[in-house]
């Protein structure tokens, strides 16, 4: 018959045992066990939330929060506008990728531009795009006409003004009627997605990236060319900025959500084709060439 002591647990005495023997033992009891099982257990459902926030766009929200701690310098101090500008080459890159390639389904401010808006992409991509279209259209006129004896190629330099004129008050204009109008309905309408003005000068600059490569190919002096090559980078572009402000309007009334998407492409593809027509498409004038007859010293003029 087993008495009392021998049903006692011995596990205590070989520890202390054990601990005796060699005192520089780790001893786990199985409450740490717990809680690390516990704490790993937890970082796992954080990573996981994390990356559910990534995919839904949820980390916008902390994104601003943590924005909303930065001391901002005045708006009439060079560092309040040097803040537009601190971006970095891989980003500008990443966002004209962005921009050429969209995702579909995915938004663009979301996963290009919430975290660090800038200027300094749009300002260039808008700059470059100038004198693209500049150049091009003066290389193109100058190739149509390649080959006549009675043409004489004129720089045509106030193309550059007129293509400056349009192109940044485009993308400054625009935006801003578009950012008012938002504004205007989330009074209304409680939306889920809001953008701020600096987010959509952003985005309106960087889907102008892909007419840069489309003028200097509209040089081509075919029409049917040009066409295609306008169609090609119009779906690109305009599929950046449907995706990214349908987010915005699709709470609205579904006539003015709708109504705002078709304007929104309408501007956009009236810029391009604008640019087209004035630059590279428009027609030749008559031009009269003042010519003497010697037998009875009159003038006369022919149309050349």
């Amino acid at each position: 018959m087993a008495t009392v002591d021998d049903l006692k647990f011995q596990e205590f005495d070989d520890a202390a045992n054990l601990l005796a023997g060699k005192p520089d033992a780790t001893t786990i009891s199985i409450d740490e066990a717990s809680e690390n099982a516990k704490n790993q257990y937890g970082l796992l459902q954080d990573s996981g939330r994390e990356e559910d926030d990534e995919l839904l766009g949820t980390d916008s929200d902390k994104t601003e929060l943590l924005a909303g701690q930065k001391k901002s310098a005045p708006f009439w101090t060079f560092e309040y506008y040097q803040t537009f500008f601190d971006v970095d080459t891989y980003q500008v890159l990443d966002r004209i990728k962005g921009s050429v390639f969209p995702i579909p389904g995915r938004n663009f401010v979301r996963l290009y531009i919430r975290s660090n808006p800038d200027l300094y992409g749009p300002f260039w991509i808008c700059a470059t795009l100038v004198f693209a279209i500049a150049i091009s259209g003066n290389l193109s006129n100058f190739f149509i006409h390649l080959g006549k004896s009675s043409y004489q190629y004129v720089p045509e330099f106030r193309k550059v003004s007129i293509a400056a004129t349009a192109i940044y008050a485009y993308a400054w204009l625009v935006p801003l009627a578009l950012w008012g109008f938002l504004m205007w309905r989330n009074s209304k309408v409680m939306n889920i997605v809001s953008y701020s003005f600096l987010e959509i000068v952003c985005v309106y600059g960087y889907s102008l990236f892909i007419y840069i490569p489309t003028a200097i190919l509209w040089i081509i002096p075919q029409k049917i060319v040009r066409w295609i090559l306008l169609m090609f980078a119009l779906c690109l572009s305009g599929s950046v900025l449907v995706m990214t402000f349908w987010p915005a309007v699709r709470d609205d009334n579904r006539r003015i959500a709708l109504a705002t998407v078709v304007t929104v492409v309408f501007l956009h593809a009236l810029l391009a084709i604008g640019c087209l027509a004035y630059f590279f498409d428009a027609p030749d004038l008559d031009v009269l060439t003042p010519t003497v007859a010697a037998q009875n010293g009159t003038i006369t003029t022919k149309t050349q």
